[in-house]
């Protein structure tokens, strides 16, 4: 299998778990996020000059469409590991479907609270 095929079938926690608050006690829940491809923008590189290559990360490519994947699965793994069977937060947009998405991953409820008004 190339390199590349397999950076691609792995969630980030699998990727970085060196860098990250998780022990081997932690479970792994993820949804294969991550490796989002880098888009090259020739307007962007000529704006910046210098012989500068810009690329811009296709984040709407995670699971949930969003940048927040990147976190939830770390936030979830850690209320998994200690043995949380809900999760909670204050949303309207990109941080509630990806805590509902990886909850339901776990097996956990997710309650999302909605400031008045939204």
């Amino acid at each position: 299998m190339a390199t590349t095929q397999f950076l691609n079938d792995r969630g980030l926690i699998a990727r970085y778990r060196p860098h990250l608050p998780v022990t081997d006690a932690t479970p792994v829940i993820s949804l294969n996020e991550g490796s989002t491809p880098l888009i090259h923008s020739p307007k962007l590189s000529t704006m910046v000059g210098r012989g500068c290559n810009v690329f811009i990360k296709y984040e709407g490519l995670n699971p949930t469409g969003s940048f927040k994947d990147r976190g939830m699965t770390v936030a979830i793994s850690k209320a998994a590991e200690s043995g949380s069977k809900a999760v909670i937060c204050a949303s309207t947009g990109n941080t509630s479907a990806a805590a509902a998405a990886y909850a339901a991953r776990a097996d956990m409820d997710c309650i999302v609270l909605l400031p008045a008004g939204k």
